[in-house]
């Protein structure tokens, strides 16, 4: 056989196993089961029927959002405070404790814990101004 010959076959050869893991990957990616995923859409979904609602006399939760790659993202807005009148990072130091204690130890967040979700908390000044993102990894919580 002719080394171009060869060399065509070669590449026709990998052309075809590069197109067949491309196909697989694109099934994956778009026609999988959506697993998981679906039943966080759901978690949102059901939890967006009370919302807004007050935790405490300065933070409503707005909405939650469940986004891709098993993402839970909590909306927060801190409803007496604007941004130039709070200590950001002071703030997000104070609250991240709290919240990763409570991933770990809340029962109804067991399921969430179970499939490796991860845990964003957004909170925004009264104004609608972006503060800060506290993101709780299943790698913070499996600790």
């Amino acid at each position: 056989m002719e080394p171009e010959e060869r060399n065509k076959k070669i590449r026709n050869g990998l052309g075809a196993v590069v197109g067949v893991f491309l196909v697989v990957l694109l099934q994956h990616l778009f026609f999988a089961a959506p697993g998981f995923d679906k039943d966080l859409a759901n978690s949102a979904s059901e939890a967006n029927k009370i919302c807004p609602m007050f935790v405490d006399k300065d933070t409503r939760l707005d909405n939650t959002v469940a986004l891709p790659g098993l993402v839970l993202q909590y909306n927060y807005t801190l409803v007496n405070y604007v941004k130039d009148s709070l200590d950001i990072e002071s703030l997000k130091k104070a609250l991240e404790p709290g919240i990763l204690n409570s991933i770990k130890t809340n029962p109804e967040l067991k399921s969430h814990r179970d499939h490796k979700v991860t845990m964003n908390y957004s909170y925004h000044d009264k104004d609608k101004v972006f503060l800060f993102l506290i993101s709780i990894t299943p790698d913070m919580y499996s600790k």
